[in-house]
């Protein structure tokens, strides 16, 4: 039997949106599975060698707040200044209490675990991107590379 296959594209650059697409990959890669994550746009910010990476409550109605502060604080309240911050804050807190690995450390699992990450090609030449900002043995493609892998896989996720 082939080896089974996992494509993951990777667009969002927020510290929520990291989760996603490397506990995916590094558990498909522990499981056997050949993975391959493309990053495009926003994405690509989880790539960079220093992550700044926040959580963003505004439009994410979803996200549980503590003390049921999302019933009664208003939506308009995440406008203010330092929200965001704080918000980042309470979810690195409560990941770390959780005994929720961190980004970067999910991120070397990955690599660990030899799961292609891929930096779009085309992003990085739209945003002035320079290759120095970015962790050592990515590599760089464009759409139709990944679709060549893509297109053999046994599951694609969009995240």
């Amino acid at each position: 039997m082939d080896e089974k296959k996992l494509a993951i594209i990777a667009t969002k650059g927020s510290l929520d949106w990291a989760y996603p697409p490397f506990i995916l990959a590094s558990t498909a890669a522990a499981l056997g599975y050949e993975t391959q994550i493309f990053f495009t746009f926003y994405g690509l910010q989880l790539l960079k060698k220093k992550l700044a990476l926040e959580v963003t409550p505004l439009g994410n109605p979803g996200m549980p707040m503590p003390g049921g502060m999302d019933k009664w604080f208003p939506v308009l309240g995440m406008t203010l200044p330092g929200m965001q911050g704080m918000v980042t804050s309470m979810m690195k807190q409560k990941m770390k209490s959780k005994g929720v690995a961190s980004i970067e450390e999910l991120r070397e699992l990955c690599i660990e675990a030899e799961v292609k990450l891929v930096a779009c090609q085309m992003t990085v030449d739209l945003f002035d991107m320079e290759r120095t900002a970015f962790i050592d043995g990515i590599e760089y493609a464009g759409a139709a590379a990944f679709f060549e892998f893509a297109g053999d896989s046994d599951i694609c996720l969009y995240i």
